[in-house]
């Protein structure tokens, strides 16, 4: 049998990848290693070889993954004549919200439910200690969320928690937890926990559910598996169970969301779940130059918990590494300014060919106004997003209430926005005695005509009619907020793409619920990206700068806390140095002014891991190098 051309572009271990039909796979893929080019050539390789794409489930972290992955298949299949038409892929919540929207009654839910966003999850908290009796200021909401959100990754319902609460804080978490999920379920809302957390229920309680998914996704493949916690983990390991013709795809070493609940050890266990499963290893890099790639598995190579790989590439050896240490925090971020201005002018580049990246967004400060002094126009990734400006969320709530009456969330936000005379007395009367005044009775017929107009309208002009009759434009379209209108036209724009869809309202809602911090990144627009190393995951850029490389800023000073914590730390470090493809700077300072006190901090011990001949130092103002003799062969142990 001839072998396909899809393989032509591929090197050994990925052929082997996409050439392993059934059963287990593992796809252990280093940085840089083309990862997204396997998963891709193997979905068009199932599709070429016969399997229906209705029968094919492929899961991502990120909108923006998602997006790359279906150009590059539809591209892929397109030129073999062959049909992607139907084919299951997107990220885990929206996945998720499918099986969800498919079954929501069965689980006591409508099907209209809505996501409540980070904004909503803390404004429902606050009410709830209102309730509770707690102070806010003493009890902080974020902190019950952050609790409430790694129980529902770790599957712990109210019930559970109920069993393991015996402590003062833990008793209180159960009240809050308990309070949330009835308030969610009056309003017929969800959270970003729940969508995963619900699936699984679902499936668990639900034989023939579960079967009619198992059946519906024949072939599963999961991107970035090493980020998956125990929910989602649950979730992949059910839907495989009666086929098992599973493909996970992920690199242990770049695991960095343990805060986050996500479970390295998932990826490391997976040999033991699926003791028959296949195990391909991918080195070769294609990003970077093997000057940055040595440098890296330097690094990471001090980790214990790991499958062993190291990286390699067939590109030039490139430039040394630069370590730059800068007198202050100001002239650190004045020789980043200067040498972005260098490299334009010498290299002819592009300001999107660089990035600025730091461990916590506090340190972008002074970086911020060195660039503002230099003209060097810039974003930061992660920053004030689109979605959380006022004006927009205001929009979204309208079209939320629209679209669900039993968002009360959304109910409170909009109800006197802009001013229409209904106070607190008001809002208070119509909850407790069911008493509707004037301008609130006016305020439901608005609500009723904006129902009807849904029935009939396309999105973008749904939204231009919520503007108009809530009186939005009126109050934003003029010279003073013109900014704001901007946005709310831009929100248009946006929602145009979802005009010729069925369901558009609800495909609209969903998906500016789930917008990540990388979909931010536009590549078009010739600014310098500034972003922390954990918003970096995935992208990559010509030129880095590593700014605050110091023990106690990177790695974090909480890091010391345990050896599980400073071995994450490493391979953030690792995914920092893997973004570079050919200029690399790692900074430090002599002194640094962190929140009002000047400290000195030794450089990052994991300066130390890599090798001195990788390395050129520079000082910047020029003066003696205190670190550089203390380098014994380019590494110094410290203790964990």
């Amino acid at each position: 049998m001839k072998q396909s051309t899809l393989l032509d572009t591929l090197n050994n271990p990925q052929k082997e990848a996409v050439l392993a039909k059934n059963g287990p796979l593992l796809v252990l893929a280093g940085a840089g290693s083309g990862k997204t080019k396997v998963l891709t050539h193997k979905i068009a390789y199932l599709i070429e070889s016969g399997v229906d794409a209705k029968n094919i489930l492929a899961v991502t972290f990120t909108n923006k993954a998602t997006n790359e992955m279906k150009s590059r298949i539809f591209s892929l299949v397109s030129e073999k004549n062959f049909s992607a038409k139907g084919l299951n892929i997107g990220t885990f919540h929206f996945i998720c919200l499918k099986i969800l929207r498919e079954n929501a009654e069965l689980l006591g839910y409508k099907k209209n439910f809505v996501v409540f966003d980070d904004d909503d999850q803390i404004s429902l908290i606050k009410n709830i200690l209102k309730e509770l009796n707690l102070d806010k200021d003493k009890f902080k909401p974020r902190v019950f969320q952050s609790h409430i959100s790694n129980l529902k990754s770790a599957l712990k319902s109210v019930a559970d928690y109920q069993k393991e609460a015996s402590g003062f804080f833990s008793s209180l978490v159960f009240k809050v937890y308990q309070e949330y999920q009835e308030h969610l379920k009056q309003h017929n809302a969800v959270d970003f926990d729940d969508i995963i957390m619900l699936a699984v229920v679902l499936l668990l309680k639900n034989d023939d559910v579960l079967e009619k998914y198992q059946n519906r996704f024949k072939y599963i493949l999961v991107d970035e598996y090493q980020d998956t916690n125990s929910a989602q983990y649950t979730l992949i390991k059910l839907l495989a169970k009666k086929h098992r013709n599973i493909c996970v795809v992920g690199d242990n070493d770049q695991a960095i969301y343990g805060w986050r609940a996500a479970d390295y050890k998932n990826i490391l266990n997976f040999e033991k779940d699926y003791p028959d499963a296949k195990v391909v290893i991918l080195e070769e890099n294609y990003r970077s130059t093997q000057n940055i790639l040595s440098a890296a598995n330097g690094i990471i190579s001090k980790n214990k918990f790991r499958k062993e790989k190291n990286l390699f590439t067939k590109n030039q050896k490139g430039e040394k590494i630069n370590l730059v240490l800068a007198s202050s925090e100001k002239k650190e971020a004045e020789f980043i300014a200067k040498k972005i201005k260098e490299l334009v002018k010498k290299e002819k580049r592009p300001l999107s060919d660089f990035v600025v990246m730091y461990r916590t967004n506090s340190q972008s400060r002074v970086v911020e106004e060195e660039f503002l002094k230099a003209g060097l126009a810039y974003k930061i990734i992660g920053g004030f997003k689109f979605y959380q400006r006022k004006e927009v969320k205001d929009i979204i709530a309208y079209l939320r209430y629209v679209y669900n009456e039993n968002d009360i969330v959304s109910f409170k936000r909009i109800v006197n926005t802009p001013a229409r005379g209904i106070g607190k007395k008001a809002l208070e009367n119509f909850f407790e005695k069911n008493e509707i005044s004037k301008n609130l009775a006016e305020f439901f017929k608005m609500i009723d005509s904006l129902r009807e107009d849904a029935k009939t309208m396309r999105l973008s002009a749904l939204i231009r009619q919520i503007a108009k009759k809530s009186k939005m434009e009126e109050v934003l379209n003029t010279k003073q907020e013109q900014a704001k209108w901007e946005n709310v036209l831009e929100l248009v724009s946006v929602a145009s793409a979802y005009d010729a869809q069925e369901d558009a309202i609800a495909k609209f809602l969903e998906d500016t619920a789930l917008v990540s911090d990388q979909d931010e990144v536009d590549e078009k627009k010739p600014v310098v990206n500034l972003m922390t190393v954990h918003a970096a995951k995935g992208l990559e850029f010509d030129v880095v700068f590593i700014l605050g490389m110091e023990d106690g800023i990177f790695p974090h000073s909480k890091s010391k806390e345990s050896h599980e914590e400073l071995e994450e730390e490493r391979r953030l470090c690792y995914v920092a140095l893997t973004r570079a493809k050919k200029h690399l700077y790692l900074l430090h300072t002599e002194k640094r002014n962190i929140f009002g006190k000047t400290e000195t901090n030794p450089p990052s011990r994991f300066l130390y891991d890599i090798p001195q001949d990788l390395v050129e130092f520079v000082q910047y103002p020029t003066y003696e190098f205190k670190f550089k003799d203390d380098m014994d062969e380019g590494i110094i142990d410290f203790e964990y």
